[in-house]
């Protein structure tokens, strides 16, 4: 990453709607975080510090889903202010499990959920911060995983591309040599058609993949979708398993909203 002067890259971490929980493993990186803050200058990151440093941003790791009038006119200004911009984590790179309000009446939930509706300004939608502004890197999960980011941030300052795998979770489980739970045990799992990233942590317990790291990018639904009936599922089970972390994801947007038809 070029930088003005010999200076350190200016790094910004910003929030949308989310539980912090990306931003948590940023600081949970440790003896890790502890490099990369010799390397760079972080600059803006409300989870560690209120300091704010100027604009503008050598790269800025964004969190979180665009929910209100306000944050769709905050995330214009941070894609200006930034020369690199990465989305971290389902939320925003995928609408978050909030967007589940996609399928729904927002103004009911409001009713519902608070004694004055008429104080709450949302959208009807929880969008990804690309439906929004160009994004240069998606790193996907939920939460995202710490080698990964750790992998973007000193990729960004090497000037070269992330090394971040585009496989499905298959492959990390025949890595970690743990027995496909489909074929053993009949157990539906999303691991065929969910990104790398978790460690195939899930189908190492028994479990099956929930999807959280969200599409592949090698996915065939058409044969997918009967090998979940096979194992127990009906229509609403697999419309379930598509509408949670990353429910707003065009891939696993589009076959639940084609189950759902049936």
């Amino acid at each position: 990453m070029s930088t003005d002067g010999g200076r350190r890259p200016k790094l910004a971490v910003w929030k949308f709607a989310s539980c912090d929980g990306c931003q948590l493993t940023l600081l949970d990186c440790e003896d890790e975080l502890l490099g990369i803050a010799e390397e760079v200058e972080i600059s803006y990151f409300l989870e560690a510090s209120s300091a704010a440093g100027p604009v503008p941003y050598d790269l800025s790791l964004v969190d979180g889903s665009i929910t209100t009038r306000q944050d769709a006119e905050r995330v214009q200004h941070i894609r200006s202010v930034s020369r690199r911009l990465v989305t971290i984590g389902a939320c925003a790179t995928a609408g978050g499990v909030q967007a589940l309000r996609n399928y729904a009446d927002v103004a009911e939930f409001r009713a519902v959920v608070y004694a004055k509706p008429e104080y709450i300004a949302t959208l009807a939608t929880s969008t990804p911060i690309s439906a929004h502004v160009p994004v240069d890197l998606e790193l996907r999960g939920c939460p995202i995983d710490r080698g990964q980011l750790v992998e973007v941030i000193t990729a960004f300052l090497a000037g070269r591309k992330p090394d971040v795998p585009d496989h499905s979770v298959c492959f990390q489980c025949k890595q970690r040599g743990t027995p496909c739970v489909i074929v053993a045990h009949g157990t539906p799992c999303l691991g065929p058609v969910t990104h790398a990233g978790c460690g195939a942590l899930c189908p190492a317990y028994g479990r099956g993949c929930y999807g959280c790291f969200g599409p592949s990018n090698s996915i065939n639904f058409p044969a997918f979708i009967p090998l979940l009936r096979r194992d127990g599922m009906d229509t609403l089970d697999v419309v379930r398993a598509f509408r949670t972390f990353n429910t707003a994801a065009p891939e696993f947007d589009a076959v639940s909203r084609e189950e759902a038809r049936r």
